[in-house]
């Protein structure tokens, strides 16, 4: 049944340990507390969808897992980031026993609170070439590296820390507020969420910098070497500019895109984290600016050495305020499967705080209705799909500060 499910590791960023879940969606209510998926579910008569949730990997456990993905390599095994550094690799089977060490460079990596290895992704022609991408923070000095490693072949089941090469680089001034996201586009493009440098309120002012890396989603060629290991595509918006604005910049006035992804209409979505109020998710469209420090979601934040005209800001299609409990967004995936056809075409996301699951439906007004799923199914760190994506989103547990 895991080709039909939504999986997710239900996990603190802070365990030491944990499994993977599989998200299944039922509509009567479940005795399993530890368990939740999407295979059956289905519109009840009052219009809600409820869910119930099931171990997906019941024999192996997971070091504070952040990241699930697959590489498209033509066999069965799927990947799982684990924070501190190691990519692990398995079957993907629920009777699966043992997980591999697909590549480990946590003497590399800086982690704990946000910090640590955050996104992975593999590259379109991975079957050919070997390549993937990762995005990690490291100390002395605090930076996020997003480097690509080499597979020797396309079934290795190990990968040598010594094949890194690193593609770009950049400060953090704090710990926090990472992003961490890498996932290539349809376009062929490798896209990197990144947040605004950490502290709160934005205190440098980089969603709004575009000259900065900070409080963007970046969007680089990974096949040219114009700027040594990759290239700027040509209808990046700030190609070519005169005035210092990073090329490598998609779309920017983000806070902490905690999880971005693509649906089948080639629309990204992202789960921004909000400062004290608001939490948002966006669809993100080439320069579009979102927002943050002017605006925390639709509200005005602080405005102080920006000149920015306000009716050029994108408005998010979906926010939720924090009076509820909920005060953490974890931006998540739509649904493409055919199991589920009341889920086909919602963004299914969630709240690490409170725990809660939400399916979104666009309205076509750059807007955006919510039906919640569950209630409480614990800190979900992020979403992710299996290579039998059409039928199976994914989600994770993990532990991030807001």
């Amino acid at each position: 049944m895991l080709s039909k499910t939504i999986i997710a590791f239900l996990i603190s960023l802070t365990a030491t340990s944990g499994v993977a879940w599989m998200v299944a969606a039922a509509c009567q209510s479940s005795d399993q507390s530890n368990s939740m998926t999407t295979d059956s579910i289905s519109n009840t008569n009052t219009g809600t969808l409820s869910a119930k949730v099931v171990n997906a990997y019941p024999k192996l456990t997971f070091a504070s897992p952040v990241e699930y993905t697959y590489a498209n390599d033509g066999t069965n095994r799927v990947f799982v980031i684990e924070q501190e550094g190691k990519i692990r690799v398995f079957e993907n089977d629920a009777n699966t026993a043992t997980a591999g060490t697909y590549l480990d460079i946590r003497n590399k990596v800086a982690s704990g609170g946000e910090m640590g290895l955050l996104g992975l992704a593999f590259h379109p022609d991975f079957k050919q070439n070997g390549f993937f991408y990762v995005n990690y923070t490291k100390n002395n000095p605090r930076e996020t590296i997003v480097s690509r490693f080499k597979a020797s072949s396309a079934n290795a089941s190990q990968v040598d820390p010594a094949s890194e090469v690193i593609l770009f680089r950049f400060a953090q001034p704090y710990s926090n507020h990472n992003g961490g996201k890498v996932l290539f586009g349809p376009d062929g493009f490798l896209y990197v969420s990144t947040g605004d440098g950490g502290s709160g309120g934005d205190p440098q002012n980089n969603g709004q910098n575009k000259s900065s890396w900070l409080g963007k989603i970046l969007r680089v060629d990974v096949n040219s070497t114009q700027k040594g290991q990759y290239g700027i595509p040509a209808d990046n918006p700030f190609k070519g500019n005169s005035k210092g604005y990073r090329e490598e910049v998609f779309a920017y006035g983000l806070r902490n895109p905690w999880r971005i992804s693509f649906d089948d209409e080639g629309r990204l979505w992202a789960g921004d984290v909000g400062q004290n109020k608001i939490e948002e998710v966006d669809i993100i469209t080439k320069g579009g600016n979102y927002g943050w420090r002017v605006k925390e979601a639709n509200s005005d934040f602080n405005a102080k050495d920006n000149t920015v005209d306000e009716a050029e800001l994108i408005s998010p299609v979906y926010q939720y305020s924090h009076s509820n409990g909920d005060i953490s967004i974890t931006g998540g995936v739509v649904y493409r499967g055919s199991a589920n056809p009341s889920l086909r075409g919602k963004y299914i996301f969630a709240d690490y705080a409170s725990g809660r699951i939400w399916a979104l439906t666009p309205n076509g007004a750059k807007t955006a209705i919510a039906q919640e799923l569950m209630a409480q199914a614990g800190a979900i760190s992020a979403f992710g799909e299996d290579q039998k994506k059409r039928d199976s989103p994914v989600r994770f547990r993990h532990r991030k500060n807001p």
